[in-house]
């Protein structure tokens, strides 16, 4: 037998992952026919999750659980009932001119060439257990047949009313009492939908998911490197339960549906923990439900993993070892400017230092450092917060964010009396901070005197390495944005596609692009002398910073994104 495991790659991969072992592969049952996999399936000598995921890791296509799935059953009609049910697959989501298909039998090369065929589309194949599949078309099915109207009684007949004339008096939803309520957040159906919307949003790593009330639907969306990706929505019926058990889970008043709610939780699957930040938002049609998942294993453990340029990396590892000063990251919201500040935190996070922040609200939880959460309703702002750590012994202090004068006098202050203190501010770019910091009442000689760096950053898209294709350099999109075609000589410049592994973007993860700004001899010459921005750019540039758009075509260049991709994060700069 420990030939014939030799010889399957998928029963190899099950003895890796442990299981099953030689030993027990030695009683498979021999007087069935079929692939040993399968025979150690009917032996009950593994699990079928075992067998889908090992299949799905040996034919390198992403696994998907099924079992208590939502099907979106317009998709059936894409080719004949009796096509899905012999090829044991099944239509999961379409997505402009692409589908994604669970199929039972990956092995079966020609299945997806034929769905293609027939249907039209750019087929992407997920693999789920026969099971699953099975009971999906039987639920899916019999959805269709009840809404279709087929085989209806006379009793169904005088439940429909008249279908000619629809009525609409614009009244209120009634509202549900909080007993209904929580016995319906709590039934068994709500609670594996909502354990589904988070196992799917880990499993894709979805950084935000959306819960959304429209009239007559709700639109579920997952927000997957930076863009919203519409999935397979639960029926508007369980809408208001869904919401409700996401506020039981955050802690939250459930029969409060007028005022928005803020709230978290803590998810565990796949052996990882992650935080789960909530935002309840009441709309016309229902509530509105956000969740932020905050992974820990997705932050950076430090500088030299975020893949910076050489000058950028050399001037923050330079930065964060000043004893005082101020270090400015900045950039639009949602351009990594928290991950890039936890990064340094985790360079800097020794026992011989005491660290304290004052965030809004605290999105990481780290070992080691003291963490302030300013709350605003009770006057515990940014500046009173900075106040009391200056009090604290601090050598370094973390602001989430300068959004004041009296704010960003503490900090100055703070770093001139030997602290190393670091925060974020909303500008442009790098030589905006002078001028901001200028609008907020702080004099130029203090800025001079105080800052130690300034930088501006933005998130890019990476191009899925498994299916990135070569293109043609598009000359005339270089002419219009400014860009020299010579920093693209004797390189291939590559574009998006789409494939599984990618979920059919065409792009997998993201990374910082950034215009990090030191503050020299010459820099702090031209604050105090009121320079504008735009020479305090050229000085800095002089100096050796890199632009932003520059250090976007850099990535174009060297292959990790597509021009296009760069264009979008830089293209104004």
């Amino acid at each position: 037998m420990a030939m014939e495991s030799t010889g399957s790659g998928v029963v190899d991969i099950l003895i890796q992952r442990g299981a099953i072992t030689r030993e027990k592969l030695a009683t498979a049952p021999t007087q069935e026919s079929g692939p040993i996999e399968k025979r150690l399936l009917a032996g009950q000598l593994i699990t079928q999750d075992d067998l889908t995921l090992a299949t799905a890791e040996y034919v390198r296509l992403p696994p998907i659980k099924l079992a208590h799935f939502v099907a979106d059953t317009a998709l059936l009609d894409l080719q004949p009932k009796e096509s899905w049910e012999h090829t044991h697959s099944f239509p999961l989501w379409k997505n402009g001119r692409s589908l994604l298909v669970a199929l039972a039998d990956p092995f079966d090369i020609h299945l997806v060439e034929n769905l293609r065929m027939s249907t039209g589309l750019d087929v992407i194949p997920l693999v789920a257990a026969e099971k699953e599949i099975n009971d999906l078309l039987g639920r899916a099915t019999a959805t269709t047949a009840a809404a279709g109207g087929q085989d209806l009684d006379l009793e169904d007949v005088m439940k429909m009313g008249d279908g000619e004339i629809e009525v609409d008096h614009a009244k209120e939803a009634p509202e549900e009492s909080i007993e209904k309520t929580l016995e319906s957040a709590e039934g068994a159906p709500v609670i594996r939908m909502v354990n589904m919307i988070m196992i799917e949003a880990m499993r894709t790593k979805a950084s935000d998911i959306h819960i959304e009330a429209l009239e007559k639907s709700t639109r579920l969306r997952y927000r997957l490197d930076g863009t919203l990706v519409e999935r397979p929505s639960p029926p508007k019926s369980y809408h208001n339960a869904i919401v409700s058990r996401i506020k039981i889970m955050s802690d939250l008043n459930i029969a409060e549906r007028r005022v928005p709610q803020d709230g978290r939780f803590k998810v565990k699957a796949f052996g990882r923990e992650v935080d789960v930040r909530v935002s309840i938002l009441p709309t016309v049609f229902g509530e509105k439900v956000v969740m932020r998942t905050l992974d820990k294993q997705n932050l950076a453990p430090g500088l030299a993993s975020l893949g910076l340029d050489d000058f950028a990396y050399k001037a923050m590892q330079y930065a964060i070892e000043q004893p005082h000063g101020v270090l400015l990251v900045t950039g639009p919201t949602g351009s990594g400017k928290t991950t890039t500040l936890y990064s340094c935190m985790q360079d800097l996070n020794k026992g011989d230092v005491n660290i304290v922040t004052a965030e809004d609200p605290v999105e990481y939880q780290i070992a080691g450092i003291n963490q302030v959460h300013v709350n605003q309703q009770v006057g515990l702002t940014f500046a009173s917060v900075l106040r009391s750590v200056l009090r604290q012994d601090p050598d370094i202090i973390l602001v989430g964010e300068i959004r004041d004068n009296e704010t960003a006098d503490i900090a100055v202050k703070a770093a001139l009396t030997g602290h190393l203190v670091l925060s974020t501010l909303h500008t442009n770019d790098a030589a905006g901070v002078i001028a901001r910091l200028v609008d907020m009442r702080v004099p130029p000689f203090l800025i001079a005197s105080s800052l130690i760096l300034a930088q501006a950053q933005r998130l890019y898209r990476k191009l899925c390495p498994a299916c990135k294709k070569e293109a043609d350099l598009p000359r005339d999109v270089l002419a219009v944005n400014h860009i020299d075609p010579a920093i693209f000589e004797g390189k291939p410049v590559f574009f998006a596609t789409g494939c599984p592994r990618c979920n059919g973007i065409g792009y997998k993860g993201r990374g910082a692009i950034m215009e990090v700004l030191p503050v020299s001899e010459n820099i702090r010459d031209a604050i105090v002398h009121g320079k504008t921005t735009a020479e305090l750019r050229t000085v800095a540039i002089q100096n050796g910073m890199i632009p932003l758009k520059d250090v976007g075509m850099m990535k174009v260049r060297d292959g990790i994104t597509s021009l296009a991709a760069a264009l979008e994060v830089t293209g104004g700069e």
